[in-house]
């Protein structure tokens, strides 16, 4: 067996993640998250310029106030290009004072410009797509469990659920902690995340079940099936995972600014993935196997009494 012991150390992981998840819990409950704007509504505006100006003029003449990571698009007839005299900006809504100074700044900083469009929007993702789409990952998880019953058995289906449901409350969490906003693309990037870790468990899983099958019996350590099935995976999962976040990285850090915060919770949710995969699925389903033998070996001397 592996020198270090990755099974019998499962309260140590658990602990550790009670430390990010049960803060993350108050923090939601508390400060809740930076929605976007697809979930408050804000405001559009369309704006030409008398010259091609690029996003990053425009995005800097926003930062003073806080409204860098708005949403800024080329269109026209240059649309496609790097600069352009036809901009659209979509960001929160603003009050009247707000906007005149912000509409100033951009004068200044940027250029002249006639306002071709300004207008107030709702929200694009509204209180039932918000419950359409947690009832839709609530029914696919009801449906990886019972498929990994069927392929392994019920622990494993319960055991993989518990671990998505940890990558997402690690992630919510940091995105509370940090502030980091809120948007559609959050959303993609959870979905991601669940697609990524479930199968990295899966495959771990696939080789406790194997092994079970050829090298251990009825009576056999646990701890040491486990960890021998962690290992022998383990060059796969790291490598999966560091492939993927080099690549995650590069886009976070030479992306556009409307990236960042989808780059940034992929990068989380991919790290506590991989975390949770190798050192929380594992442990899981070993307590669950230990009590369900416990509990038969309780009914079993009753039943001889």
């Amino acid at each position: 067996m592996p020198s270090f012991d990755i099974a019998r150390r499962g309260k140590i992981w658990f602990i550790i993640s009670l430390i990010i998840i049960i803060p993350g819990i108050f923090s939601m409950c508390t400060r809740g998250f930076n929605f976007g704007i697809d979930f408050t509504g804000g405001t559009i505006i369309d704006l030409k310029f008398d010259q091609p100006v690029t996003i990053t003029q425009v995005r800097d003449s926003l930062r003073p106030y806080g409204l860098d990571s708005s949403m800024i698009q080329l269109s026209g007839e240059t649309s496609g290009v790097e600069s352009s005299t036809d901009v659209m900006i979509r960001t929160t809504d603003l009050e009247e004072n707000d906007r005149k100074a912000v509409m100033a700044s951009i004068k200044e900083s940027v250029g002249n410009y006639q306002v071709m469009r300004e207008e107030k929007v709702g929200a694009t993702i509204g209180g039932e797509l918000i419950m359409n789409a947690v009832m839709a990952l609530l029914i696919s998880w009801v449906l990886i469990i019972l498929y990994v019953a069927y392929r392994f058995e019920m622990r494993f289906g319960i055991a993989a659920i518990l671990a998505l449901v940890h990558d997402i409350l690690i992630v919510l969490s940091i995105f509370s902690f940090t502030q980091k906003q809120v948007d559609s693309s959050f959303v993609a990037a959870l979905l991601t995340i669940v697609g990524y870790s479930i199968n990295d468990t899966i495959v771990i899983f696939d080789r406790i079940r194997e092994n079970l099958k050829l090298h251990f019996r009825k009576g056999g350590d646990v701890f040491e099936l486990v960890n021998r099935s962690v290992y022998q995976t383990l060059t796969r999962s790291l490598y999966t995972v560091f492939t993927v976040m080099f690549t995650t990285f590069a886009l976070y850090f030479f992306g556009g600014e409307t990236t960042k915060d989808f780059a940034f919770a992929l990068l989380v949710g991919f790290a506590s993935g991989c975390y949770s995969s190798i050192f929380i699925a594992g442990p899981l389903w070993v307590l669950f196997r230990n009590r369900a033998e416990a509990k038969k070996t309780t009914q079993r001397a009753v039943t001889a009494k």
